[in-house]
């Protein structure tokens, strides 16, 4: 195969740079659908002339339809995309990029799905199915599985009604607190949208993401949230995002004093309540109840899901305290931006 992508790349190098645009028309479609011309037009960052002559094509050979309120595939465009996915991740080069991405971040696989979230917010859902494939592959007879908040852990939840969990015992429970923001993207409903997805059980655990360190004492003391802790601790696989340092801190409506932390250190990223510089440095952390950096190398698989040009130095600064066993699914606008910085 990779000797006739050479071949095909050297003969007839513009019908690969034309199947590669057509080939993300259809995948906007997809994604999209149903959308109209402009709209496309500024996802694809081409202009509305050179895009009608494309979808006309694609029309003309019954693989997009017009509709009243806009263009979506055919059953045969479908069928072509699922179809040529494996050949286009080849000739794009996404194979290569996750090998070199890896080596990069030093973690042990980084899967890359086609596209920028940021331009495409719908590039989460395919971040999260390729999650979802993964998570299916690494389930064993028994397995507690914590997961943190965030839009693209949402999505991983909704594609896990598509894995097969038959004679599998899984529990979901959230790793953390409530951070902020909208309730169907906090940790105790995601995991409760999995469990329900998948027919498995979870486990709440009711509290906010950050605490005083009095409070937390206190809390500590308390036999239910201890024996909620070690179910967390003693998970098989753990499911988290990765946030913008100043964006999470917001979230969680932190004080002037520790936001002027935050700036001066120059932070970038955030993860289990730590924030992280360019280095990977340790800027702040919150006082939280729930998984803490130190308890990740004892948990035998890690799945961070992250994506969008924006978020790559956040998944960067992260990754220098990732266990080196992690795995990263993340998109091209992310893995680009990651490699260019190199």
């Amino acid at each position: 195969m990779k000797n006739l992508l050479k071949w095909q790349q050297q003969l007839v190098p513009d019908l690969l740079a034309q199947m590669k645009v057509r080939y993300s028309i259809l995948q906007s479609i997809r994604l999209n659908e149903p959308v109209g011309r402009r709209l496309l037009a500024q996802m694809l960052d081409m202009t509305e002339r050179v895009l009608r002559s494309e979808v006309d094509f694609l029309k003309s050979h019954q693989l997009i339809e017009y509709q009243t309120a806009g263009m979506g595939l055919t059953n045969s465009g479908r069928e072509l995309l699922l179809g040529l996915e494996d050949y286009m991740r080849e000739t794009s080069g996404l194979y290569e990029t996750e090998e070199q991405l890896g080596g990069v971040l030093g973690i042990s696989k980084t899967i890359i799905v086609s596209g920028d979230s940021d331009k495409i917010p719908l590039i989460k859902d395919e971040i999260g199915k390729a999650c979802a494939s993964i998570l299916e592959g690494l389930l064993e007879k028994k397995n507690i599985i914590t997961v943190t908040g965030g839009t693209t852990m949402n999505s991983v939840a909704e594609a896990l009604e598509h894995i097969d969990v038959s004679g599998k015992e899984i529990l979901f429970i959230p790793a953390r607190g409530g951070v902020g923001g909208k309730v169907i993207h906090q940790a105790n409903s995601i995991a409760e949208t999995m469990a329900e997805n998948t027919g498995s059980g979870n486990r709440a655990l009711y509290m906010p993401d950050v605490v005083s360190d009095e409070l937390r004492s206190i809390l500590l003391k308390e036999p239910s949230i201890n024996a909620t802790l070690d179910i967390i601790c003693s998970a098989d696989i753990v499911l988290h995002g990765i946030g913008e340092a100043l964006k999470m801190a917001e979230r969680r409506n932190t004080v002037e004093k520790d936001m002027d932390t935050l700036i001066k250190g120059k932070a970038v990223g955030e993860a289990f309540g730590y924030y992280f510089d360019d280095e990977g440095s340790i800027v702040h952390k919150v006082s939280t109840i729930g998984l803490q950096l130190e308890d990740l190398p004892a948990i035998k698989h890690i799945i961070a899901v992250a994506g969008g040009k924006s978020k790559a130095k956040a998944i960067r600064a992260y990754m220098k305290n990732a266990p080196p066993t992690s795995i990263l699914i993340t998109d091209e606008g992310a893995a680009i931006e990651i490699l260019k910085g190199e």
